[in-house]
């Protein structure tokens, strides 16, 4: 499996200066980079349980790494676009307009990129949020501090946005979960309170980069209601997800023999309901996201420390 860069690894490598990431541009380019670069790393991550990874296209007939690749980078403008927006936009429901325009004028670029298939709409909807939101609060970088913030912003109503229901929302309704909508105006608990520990508390206990990042996966889709799975597999896929990521964190997770056995398992029980746990996923590039950015931050802070010679006091 290939070793991906850790938060550790990040914080030692150079980047610009501080003065120059205050400046809205370079602000933009970093905040939508770090976005579809969490997009991509969400994408090669390799075994999931049913997603598309480097084996295969998991329980999809029209999606492949491929497709994801290009529908990530396709959404890079949009998503600085997002930025942009809210470094200079005063008024939250105008901000929440913008940001809903946008996002759909990245979904158009989406399909186009990806023949058709939906890539990655939720991921525009949270990511998007998660941008503009740390857009406005670039002196803070704290995930709870962005997660904050952008649940504010999705809990304003846009008057511009078309009314047809999704799957997501058709799902919502039927069996009662929260949804993409509800996990966002929530603060995206599943990853502030799941994902983000279980990848750090892994990264300290010396689990290697990508083992970390699995079970981080499994720890948000064992409580997870993923309305992706509900409406390829109702109920029955759903269980079968949150039992199953359970059973491989109960036994040493992802990088311990009996976790990687437990986790094909899961993989093949999916399959066979053919059943993708993408909520998950999109959650998964939620935390990864967030992650970078604070990574980012501790990185800067260490620089301007260490040029005013204050390291010592926080050693």
């Amino acid at each position: 499996m290939t070793q991906l860069i850790s938060c550790r690894v990040r914080q030692r490598q150079s980047v610009r200066p501080a003065a120059d990431r205050m400046s809205n541009g370079v602000a933009a380019f970093e905040l939508s980079e770090a976005a579809v670069s969490a997009l991509l790393e969400e994408a090669e991550l390799t075994p999931k349980p049913a997603l598309v990874d480097r084996r295969g296209n998991g329980a999809h007939h029209d999606l492949d790494l491929d497709r994801l690749r290009r529908s990530a980078r396709s959404l890079q403008d949009g998503f600085a676009d997002m930025a942009r927006a809210a470094a200079v936009e005063k008024s939250p429901l105008r901000l929440r307009e913008q940001i809903g325009q946008i996002g759909r004028d990245m979904e158009r670029r989406m399909l186009v990129a990806t023949d058709g298939s939906n890539a990655h709409r939720g991921a525009i909807w949270a990511l998007g949020l998660l941008v503009a939101a740390a857009a406005q609060r670039r002196p803070e970088r704290s995930a709870p501090s962005i997660a904050v913030a952008a649940a504010a912003l999705a809990r304003l109503a846009d008057k511009y946005a078309p009314r047809p229901l999704s799957n997501g929302e058709r799902v919502r309704l039927k069996f009662g979960a929260t949804g993409a909508r509800g996990e966002a105006q929530a603060g995206f608990p599943h990853v502030i309170e799941l994902g983000l520990p279980t990848l750090r508390a892994a990264r300290d206990r010396g689990v290697p980069e990508d083992y970390a990042r699995l079970d981080a996966l499994m720890a948000i889709m064992a409580r997870l209601g993923d309305t992706c799975l509900l409406h390829r597999g109702g109920v029955a896929a759903l269980e079968t997800a949150k039992t199953g990521a359970e059973a491989v964190l109960a036994v040493g997770g992802t990088s311990a023999p009996a976790g990687l056995k437990r986790l094909h398992r899961l993989h093949r029980e999916l399959m066979a309901l053919w059943a993708s746990p993408g909520g998950s996923a999109d959650l998964l590039g939620v935390t990864l996201f967030l992650d970078r950015l604070e990574c980012s931050a501790r990185s800067v802070n260490s620089q301007w420390e260490s040029f005013h010679g204050n390291t010592a006091l926080r050693v």
